[in-house]
């Protein structure tokens, strides 16, 4: 039978705000496309489509009920590995990485699966072994490999942008569930440690992202373009902003890839600082929303799996953000809901989906 409180307990107004950033980001992909000549130009048109695929990923997820997914946790995750394993022997090269696979004539990229996949596994882990000391550096171990195969997979495509936010997602869920004192300075030391002696394990155009990073002016016209006409962007829209489809930097091809990890840069020229303010509000509302969501669960594995998603967000919104203003080297770590591409969107809403579901069954134990 039907429980009626699943629709009187749907958060409609969490689902508005999300669909409100996503459609001023399909309104942002018409004005940074406005001036191209191609099919290509439609890329709004393709992003509603996905808006539409996510929306109705959103329904699915939300007609059952997510502690299914708690003893499904682990075969995905296998399955997954396997799937970036796979990658590496048969994976789709483009621009120099083998991220995708053919999957029946879809390209699929598992490493964004692995995103979602890590929470729903990490949840089941935390809920099943937590307790209220916290974890010893000995318990972290399981979780630690749990993470540390996919992130390892992941930087062999090589995708470092994506290997570092499966661990920001993980590292943030056990900070939540709790580390003891002592872990978390051996936890210190090591990331340290391997901080070092990772630039030595880096490829030859990451380690030069990173200098490009600490002095883009050094090579203007090449690794340092991006970022350069990126923060010209962003400061040329002023207080107010330029105008709709007015902004110089991307309607005059200055900015490179400004549908997809620059799109930010697109918004911030044409809108100003109180566009950007605006927007910057809703991403926190969404945020925050989610983590009230993980209070209020009715068990530690929704909890854990609201925590996770939320953690997701924040993490993709504060990399692409610190990126595209010169915080943080140029990743490529797209802005969630606004920046053009059908596996961030599909993503993102599957993450919405996961919360909503967890929202609306808060009152079920």
């Amino acid at each position: 039978m039907f429980d009626r409180r699943l629709i009187t307990h749907f958060d409609w107004i969490y689902l508005l705000l999300v669909l409100l950033v996503a459609l001023t980001g399909v309104a942002n992909l018409y004005s940074a496309t406005s001036t191209w000549t191609s099919s290509i130009s439609l890329v709004y048109m393709k992003q509603l489509y996905w808006l539409g695929l996510g929306l109705a990923i959103v329904v699915l997820i939300c007609l059952f009920d997510y502690r299914h997914l708690e003893y499904l946790g682990f075969p995905a995750y296998i399955a997954t590995v396997v799937m970036l394993l796979a990658v590496l022997v048969v994976g789709k090269t483009s621009m120099g990485a083998t991220r995708w696979i053919s999957l029946g004539g879809f390209n699929v990229q598992p490493s964004e699966l692995m995103k979602v996949v890590i929470i729903i596994a990490l949840a089941r882990y935390f809920s099943e072994k937590g307790h209220l000391l916290g974890f010893s550096l000995k318990e972290l171990v399981p979780p630690g490999l749990i993470l540390g195969i996919p992130a390892l997979l992941v930087m062999k495509q090589p995708d470092l942008g994506t290997a570092m936010l499966i661990l920001f997602i993980g590292g943030t869920m056990g900070l939540f569930c709790g580390i003891r004192r002592s872990a978390l300075v051996c936890l210190g030391i090591g990331g340290l440690m391997a901080s070092a002696g990772g630039w030595f394990l880096l490829h030859d155009y990451q380690k030069k992202r990173i200098m490009t990073f600490l002095n883009p002016e050094n090579d203007p016209l090449g690794a340092g373009y991006h970022i350069i006409q990126s923060k010209i962007a962003v400061g040329s829209g002023g207080l107010q902003g330029l105008g709709f489809m007015r902004g110089t930097q991307s309607q005059l091809s200055f900015l490179p890839e400004r549908h997809t990890d620059f799109a930010f840069s697109v918004f911030a020229e044409e809108w100003g600082l109180i566009g950007c303010l605006l927007l910057l509000a809703l991403y926190l509302l969404i945020v925050l929303w989610g983590l009230h969501i993980a209070l209020r669960a009715s068990d530690r594995f929704g909890m854990y799996l609201a925590f996770g998603v939320s953690a997701m967000l924040f993490w993709h919104i504060l990399v692409n953000l610190g990126m595209v203003i010169g915080l943080l080297p140029v990743v490529g770590v797209p802005l969630p809901l606004f920046s053009y591409g059908g596996t961030s969107m599909v993503t993102t809403m599957t993450g919405i989906g996961l919360l909503l579901n967890v929202s609306m069954r808060r009152f079920m134990f």
